[in-house]
């Protein structure tokens, strides 16, 4: 089947984009499209769509479908209803009546037409909603075979029998992949043509964003940096910012190795903690702070060069690691603070000067620029910087 490998960034746009169209296919009666999201666990699927409704202003509804046990929960219970009518301006009006609300409806006027069917109410989830938002089905391919298929009547027309969605909604299925890894259900290919399919895939720089948007532990994230061969199906991006949480508050490392070397067997396991209790003997935890880089008195840049090292010495894998470090601590702190003239000094020396091969100081200012164009517009003044970025 057709499908498209995604990180979390483009993931959001391409979410994004499939909302703003079902908008105009919607204006035009046509039905909207739903996308699935396959992803190994951990990975982030569910939180990447819940941010990303969130910043178009929908409101969500998450259901985890392995854990329904009653179809009900789904698609609403079955429900007596009668067609009833109201005249207006000389014509009738009809609709279904619930069969507790014919009374209520009887007292404004309404007539029944003597025919009744078994419809569906609308279950509790959707009951109240207004328009606009986004309906997760979460880990729809590990439900019992008769929530796929009712998950198939929602997708197809987002009505279920009696019921339909309100207007401005998205539908959004996330699953793990049918690969002899996970205990899920397979969908044949008339089900997988009713939905569009992007499988979400770990991306090391987008972490390290996320990572220090959220104020993970600074050597933590340096260290994953170095090693993002080590984020596998069994060691995936949750447990790993479990493990880094769970050690945050030791102060220095290396005084508490033997512990941490069992929290990350429990957590991450015996490689993955082996690997990190190396990175702690070999000092690396030590490296210079972004916050440091950017904000830091006195001789701060001598330190990065002994981070880095010079000449034969040069570490090539921990300036790119400082690198991006600093141009995203750089992008989150601009968020809540002023750029000052002194900022902007710090960041022209950190990328005109010898602190950084070319790439690297690239990699800086676009990262910079386009995380806050507002707030860093004047580096984007100084010549050299200029002179650098158009090479």
């Amino acid at each position: 089947m057709s499908e498209v490998n995604l990180n979390i960034d483009e993931l959001q746009d391409f979410v994004g984009h499939i909302i703003s169209n079902n908008r105009f296919l919607q204006s035009n009666g046509k039905n909207p499209v739903a996308v699935e999201v396959v992803g190994e666990s951990g990975i982030g699927k569910t939180t990447s769509v819940m941010t990303m409704a969130k910043d178009h202003g929908l409101d969500v509804v998450k259901l985890n479908l392995a854990q329904i046990e009653e179809l009900g929960d789904l698609v609403g219970f079955p429900i007596k209803q009668y067609q009833m009518y109201i005249e207006v301006a000389g014509k009738k009006k009809g609709k279904w009546v619930d069969e507790i609300a014919v009374q209520a409806h009887a007292t404004k006027g309404y007539l029944t037409t003597g025919k009744s069917r078994m419809g569906y109410a609308a279950p509790e989830w959707i009951a109240d909603k207004k328009d606009g938002g986004v309906l997760i089905l979460d880990d729809w391919n590990r439900a019992d075979v008769r929530f796929i298929q009712a998950c198939m009547e929602l997708v197809d027309r987002q009505t279920y029998i009696s019921w339909s969605l309100p207007k401005d909604w998205h539908i959004i299925l996330t699953a793990n992949p049918d690969n002899g890894d996970y205990m899920v259900n397979s969908v044949d290919s008339a089900q997988k043509t009713r939905y569009i399919t992007a499988n979400l895939k770990f991306d090391v720089d987008v972490w390290a964003r996320w990572a220090e948007s959220e104020g993970l532990d600074s050597r933590c994230i340096n260290f994953l940096l170095l090693h993002p061969e080590l984020v596998t199906q069994e060691t995936n991006a949750r447990s790993i910012s479990t493990f880094f949480n769970s050690i945050s508050s030791i102060p220095k490392f290396n005084d508490q190795l033997p512990l941490i070397q069992m929290i990350g067997e429990g957590s991450v396991g015996n490689e993955f903690a082996s690997m990190f209790t190396t990175f702690i003997n070999n000092k690396l935890d030590l490296l210079v702070t972004p916050k440091e880089l950017l904000l830091g008195e006195g001789e701060i840049l001598s330190k990065l060069s002994r981070s880095t090292g010079t000449g034969d010495s040069y570490r090539a894998d921990i300036a790119s690691i400082l690198a991006t470090r600093v141009s995203n601590f750089a992008v989150v702190y601009s968020q809540d603070n002023t750029i000052t003239p002194k900022i902007n000094e710090r960041i022209t020396d950190l990328c005109t000067k010898d602190y950084f091969t070319n790439d690297l100081k690239y990699l800086v200012v676009r990262t910079i620029f386009n995380g806050n164009k507002k707030k860093f517009s004047k580096l984007m003044m100084n010549p050299e910087i200029i002179k650098m970025t158009i090479k």
